[in-house]
C-alpha cells in the first residue's frame, strides 16, 4: 500500500453505513498515528471499533474486586417527546453544506476564549466535541493535543487548531471510539441543544475523560431551530441551563457542575446607542449581546493545579 502524500485525507468506515468515520490531517499539523492492536490486518488509522474499552473503577488497589457505577446513567432526564425535532431530515443532510460564519458574536467568543484560558492548560489532551472551522481556544496556548468532531469535513478541515478530526452524527450511534481516559478536556460549544440522546453522549464523555478531566458545555439563545430539540425550544435561558445541569447529574461520577452565566446589560456599550434602545423597545431585537452560558463538571474529582 502506497503511503499517503503529505494532504490525503485518510477515510475509515465502519461496517454500518451511519457510522462512517473520517480521520484527516489538520493544515500545518503532525497527527500522530494509532496503534493498532489487530495483528492480522495492517491499517495506518486502524478502526477505533476494534477496540475493546473496559471501564474500571478509580482506586489504587485492584480492579477485579471492586465493582464501579461511575458512567453509568443513573435516569433519563429527556422525554421523548422532548427529544424531537421540527425537522426530522438526518442530521447529516442538514450540514451537508459547510457554513464558514460564527454562530455566536465576539462578546461570547471572548468570555469564551478567557474561559478556556482558564481552565485549559498547554500540557491537555483535547475534544473539541461538535466543532466547526473554528474552536475558539487561546491562540498563545499550543495544547498537547486537540481533536475535533463534527458533522462537516469541509469545516473541520479548515480549523487551524485540530490536529485531525472525525465525522459522527451522534444522534444516530453515541459511542465514542477512543481508548477509556483518553482526554483531559472536552469541550462542546453552542450545539448541546441539538443532541437528542444526551444522557448517552455525557455517559460516553465520561469514559473518555481522564480522572479529573474536565467537560465544559457553553452555548447561548442562538441555535437552529428546526434542529434543536423540544425540551430546548420550549425553555428559557435558566431553563437550559438547569437542563445541562441534569445532563451531568444522571451520569454517575461527574462531580456537581459549575454554572457561569453572564448576561448583556444596558450598561454595555452597544446598547446606550438611540438606535438600539428603539430596537429592543418595539421588539426587533431582545439585546445587543449574546448571553453567555457555561455548565462545567468533572470525572471524579476536581484537581487542583498550583
Amino acid at each position: 500500500m502506497k503511503s499517503p502524500k503529505k494532504n490525503d485525507k485518510l477515510i475509515s468506515t465502519f461496517t454500518k453505513a451511519e457510522r462512517v468515520m473520517f480521520l484527516t490531517k489538520a493544515p500545518n499539523s503532525h497527527p500522530k498515528i494509532w496503534e493498532s492492536t489487530n495483528s492480522s490486518k495492517s491499517h495506518l488509522f486502524p478502526l477505533p471499533s476494534k477496540i475493546k474499552i473496559i471501564p474500571k473503577a478509580y482506586n489504587n488497589e485492584d480492579n477485579n474486586s471492586t465493582v464501579s457505577t461511575a458512567g453509568k446513567i443513573k435516569r433519563m432526564v429527556l422525554s421523548q417527546d422532548g427529544r424531537t425535532k421540527l425537522n426530522t431530515l438526518p442530521d447529516r443532510e442538514f450540514y451537508a453544506y459547510p457554513r464558514f460564519v460564527t454562530h455566536v458574536d465576539d462578546r461570547f467568543i471572548s468570555n469564551l476564549t478567557n474561559l478556556y484560558r482558564k481552565y485549559l492548560r498547554a500540557e491537555f489532551e483535547i475534544l473539541d466535541l461538535m466543532s466547526s472551522w473554528v474552536s475558539h481556544l487561546p491562540e498563545e496556548v499550543k495544547y498537547k493535543r486537540v481533536v475535533g468532531h463534527g458533522l462537516n469535513a469541509q469545516e473541520l478541515a479548515k480549523n487551524p487548531r485540530l490536529d485531525y478530526f472525525f465525522v459522527k452524527d451522534l444522534n444516530k450511534d453515541q459511542k465514542l471510539e477512543f481508548e477509556n481516559c483518553s482526554f483531559d478536556a472536552v469541550l462542546c460549544t453552542v450545539s448541546v441543544q441539538y443532541l437528542q440522546q444526551p444522557e448517552k453522549v455525557l455517559a460516553e464523555v465520561f469514559g473518555i475523560l481522564k480522572p479529573g478531566g474536565v467537560f465544559i458545555v457553553s452555548f447561548s439563545n442562538r441555535l437552529f431551530y428546526e434542529k434543536a430539540i423540544s425540551a430546548w425550544r420550549d425553555g428559557t435561558g435558566h431553563g437550559r441551563v438547569q437542563l445541562v445541569v441534569q445532563y451531568f447529574q444522571c451520569v454517575e461520577g461527574f462531580t456537581q457542575p459549575e454554572v457561569i452565566s453572564k448576561l448583556p446589560t444596558d450598561d454595555d456599550q452597544e446598547n446606550k446607542s438611540p438606535l438600539s434602545r428603539i430596537m429592543r423597545l418595539i421588539g426587533l431585537v431582545s439585546a445587543s449581546s449574546d448571553p453567555f452560558y457555561a455548565v462545567i463538571a468533572y470525572r471524579n474529582f476536581k484537581p487542583v493545579h498550583e
